[in-house]
């Protein structure tokens, strides 16, 4: 009986599209004569499930960075494991890969640094389904293509007005906007936001936070959420992760983990950064 109901609660939960178990990464660096390794992240564990944001929070240099490159298959970890979709990165084929990176889509720090500033945003938006070609979803016409990428500005609250210009002719806010926009486009299950607001003013950023949100809400995203604000956090994320110094310290539910935090440093960062205006 006992067998029969864990079956079944197990059953019950959503299959996690991220799982992370005893990751870690180190790069090698020369003291004198002597190579030592630097341990950038140490021995992480944890899932995402559908639907949710994870929110992954810690000071800078605490590791936050380079589990998002490797959740997105950039970097490879030192030891430990990695599985999106049910896929181990390490022991995924090209065609596994390929397709897993249409699944999961990243939104970097610097709005303006992602955008090519040699090309439209016509270009940068369509530029996806010309690498996936139809796997994106998209006939390969160049109307069908425009259509598409038209529908992507007014997802994030642009007109089609800005299909002819470059990112330089944009504020802050807009560019980020579009880098949503071109995540959008291969209709991923997964955005991995790194920082993305930290480079724009508060009210901004604050809007961009709501965007976010209801982007999830109409279209199922789940969410990697990393920031050093653990206020941000708070309102954005279902569940909270504190990272320091590469180490998983405290994980939760936001709301409880923010209430009630078990260690000091997480009772630091809540105390270090101001509310953000995103009501």
């Amino acid at each position: 009986m006992y067998h029969a109901l864990m079956a079944h609660d197990r059953a019950a939960q959503p299959e996690a599209i991220v799982e992370l178990d005893a990751v870690s990464k180190s790069y090698p660096r020369r003291i004198g004569t002597r190579i030592q390794h630097h341990t950038v992240v140490d021995r992480v564990s944890f899932s995402i499930a559908p639907g949710e944001t994870l929110g992954l929070v810690g000071e800078s240099g605490s590791g936050k960075t380079t589990l998002a490159r490797m959740i997105l298959g950039l970097v490879a970890p030192t030891s430990g494991s990695i599985r999106v979709h049910g896929v181990d990165l390490a022991r995924a084929t090209h065609a596994e890969m390929r397709a897993l990176r249409r699944q999961m889509q990243p939104v970097f720090q610097d709005p303006y640094a992602a955008l090519n500033p040699r090309m439209k945003i016509l270009d940068i938006l369509t530029e996806p389904f010309a690498i996936h070609g139809e796997a994106a979803g998209v006939d390969r016409s160049r109307a069908a293509r425009r259509a598409r990428a038209i529908e992507l500005l007014a997802e994030v609250g642009l007109d089609e007005s800005a299909l002819s210009r470059y990112p330089h002719q944009f504020s802050g806010g807009q560019r980020q906007r579009i880098n949503i926009a071109r995540a959008l486009a291969l209709r991923p299950s997964l955005l991995i936001l790194d920082e993305p607001v930290s480079a724009l003013d508060v009210s901004v950023g604050a809007q961009i936070v709501n965007l976010l949100r209801a982007l999830q809400r109409d279209h199922g995203l789940t969410y990697l959420f990393i920031s050093h604000s653990m206020p941000l956090v708070r309102y954005l994320a279902t569940r909270i992760a504190v990272l320091r110094q590469g180490r998983l310290i405290e994980t939760g539910e936001a709301e409880a983990l923010c209430a009630a935090p078990r260690e000091d440093y997480t009772r630091q960062l809540l105390a270090a950064t101001p509310e953000l205006p995103v009501a």
